[in-house]
């Protein structure tokens, strides 16, 4: 009895007396994915430092300098950047912030409604309408471009400001996460609940169903705003007076001049910075309204 417990206590081979057998340490676990993600971030994150270090260069240090040695050049190369062909540039994020908000704000419109009828009602040819914007969500946005282009010069409209916000009204995306949503944020009780107190479909839709999807929405918003700021295949068939052209569509026919004029690589990295601003400030807003929204359902919860 004696010998059988003084082998169960004598250590294992190889080991050290008196040392916990166990797992690896967490640490040692994670160090692989940590290098991943820290990789991902710093192949993300470096053509945005390039730009940004890059925009503080005059147009003679652009060429002669380290790549990552800041400049002395930023404030002048905004004065002409504003300064080009009498501030077009401004007038390229004036219709970029057009065609982003309000394309945006009528597509989380039209999601909205969509996504709602799709998650509560019951009808015929339900799942087949969703199937088909499915097959939407997964067509690429190159295959529909010249069918808009034909179907919008047969209206005359092309060369317009409603050539590009029109075929952004219909987001499959945002229609797919708006079901998604409103079928997880909508209960069907309080749907019902609704109606049998008298409320009207689009009254229980507008004061019941619509503050429950707000955070939802608010993320299909955020998504139609940046893929249409970032959009430049649509503008560049559908329009060709520059006096219409977003930021992308602008900054590209800079940057073709820019062969022949190399003074001009200066101010299309400086637009292309001041460019992503927007879409860093609406981010902050957002996360920020995200937060408030999260909190607030917390404390009714």
């Amino acid at each position: 009895m004696s010998s059988l417990a003084l082998r169960k206590a004598a250590p294992a081979a190889g080991t050290t007396p008196g040392t916990a057998q166990g797992p690896p340490p967490l640490g040692r676990i994670a160090l692989v994915p940590t290098l991943t993600l820290l990789l991902g971030a710093l192949y993300c994150l470096l053509p945005v430092a390039w730009v940004m270090i890059a925009a503080t260069k005059s147009g003679r240090e652009l060429f002669s300098t380290f790549t990552f040695l800041p400049g002395t050049g930023f404030t002048q190369n905004i004065k002409d950047l504003g300064a080009y062909r009498d501030g077009i540039y401004w007038k390229w994020m004036g219709n970029s912030a057009l065609y982003a908000g309000l394309g945006a704000l009528l597509s989380t419109a039209v999601s909205a409604v969509s996504g709602y009828a799709l998650a509560v009602y019951r009808f015929r040819g339900r799942e087949t309408i969703f199937n088909v914007l499915m097959a939407g969500v997964l067509m690429p946005p190159v295959i529909l471009a010249i069918p808009q282009y034909l179907l919008l010069a047969k209206a005359d409209l092309t060369d317009s400001y409603a050539s590009v916000l029109l075929p952004l009204v219909l987001s499959p995306y945002g229609v797919y996460l708006a079901r998604i949503y409103a079928a997880a944020a909508v209960p069907d009780d309080v749907v019902e609940a609704g109606r049998m107190d008298g409320a009207g479909e689009w009254r229980i839709f507008t004061r019941v169903a619509l503050p429950m999807m707000v955070p939802g929405l608010v993320t299909v918003f955020l998504f139609q705003f940046v893929a249409v700021w970032n959009n430049f295949l649509l503008p560049y068939i559908m329009l060709s007076d520059d006096e219409k052209f977003p930021i992308t569509l602008g900054l590209f026919t800079l940057l073709e001049q820019g062969s022949n004029t190399p003074a001009l690589y200066t101010l299309v990295i400086t637009g292309a910075l001041l460019a992503i601003v927007p879409l860093v400030a609406l981010f902050l807003v957002i996360q920020r309204f995200w937060s408030l929204d999260l909190l607030s359902g917390a404390v009714k919860s």
